[in-house]
């Protein structure tokens, strides 16, 4: 049976941003002093909040942040996706093919989730049903994201599929009774990846869109 819905985690998933993200969000950190790369910002914090990332990152470093470094990293970003961010390559035609009711819960802000997805000229698919860790009080891999989602959309848990290509994303479908599908196909993925999520709870993992459909 097709689910009731369909639950999409944005960055990674609809979009290909996570390594527009990940380089903005090194080179501001190199030039603060603290050394990090670009693999090791993908590896560590793709599908967590900026607020987490930023509380993981003083305390592994040692050190306090700027007040304002999460507005920098938000503005740094926000100017590299304006010229460099696409929709991820199959996701329109999957859309179109879909038969089940369709949301968007992410760990991104709800503006910049709102403006990037109508960049690429995805919003039409899900407005007005786009939900924001800012919205709960746990972030992933907590449950609580899925959680208000389908609540807001009236579906029961065991009646959602959770699309999702981070370890805690899928971490937090599973939390929430939700079967999660591990998308590999992004740009920051490498080699390994399907086998993290497959470890992490995913039910099946896929690199291309082209195989949603026949994954519900």
């Amino acid at each position: 049976m097709s689910p009731d819905l369909v639950i999409f985690d944005c960055d990674g998933v609809l979009i290909d941003s996570e390594t527009i993200a990940a380089r903005t969000e090194a080179a501001c950190l190199n030039e603060i002093g603290i050394k990090i790369t670009t693999s090791e910002i993908a590896s560590w914090y793709v599908g967590l909040s900026m607020s987490s990332m930023l509380a993981d990152i003083e305390i592994r470093y040692g050190r306090r942040l700027p007040a304002d470094f999460g507005e920098r990293l938000t503005q740094r970003a926000a100017a590299a996706f304006e010229t460099e961010l696409i929709a991820t390559p199959g996701i329109e035609t999957a859309l179109k093919a879909l038969r089940s009711r369709v949301c968007v819960a992410s760990s991104s802000a709800p503006q910049r989730l709102r403006h990037s997805l109508s960049m690429v000229g995805l919003l039409r698919y899900f407005d007005p049903h786009v939900f924001s860790a800012t919205q709960v009080e746990h972030g992933k891999p907590a449950p609580d994201l899925f959680l208000f989602a389908a609540d807001r959309m009236a579906a029961r848990p065991d009646a959602c599929v959770v699309i999702e290509d981070s370890e805690a994303g899928i971490k937090a479908a599973v939390a929430a009774g939700m079967r999660p599908l591990g998308f590999t196909g992004g740009s920051h993925c490498g080699s390994d990846h399907a086998d993290r999520l497959s470890q992490a709870g995913a039910a099946a993992t896929f690199g291309q869109m082209a195989r949603l459909i026949e994954l519900l």
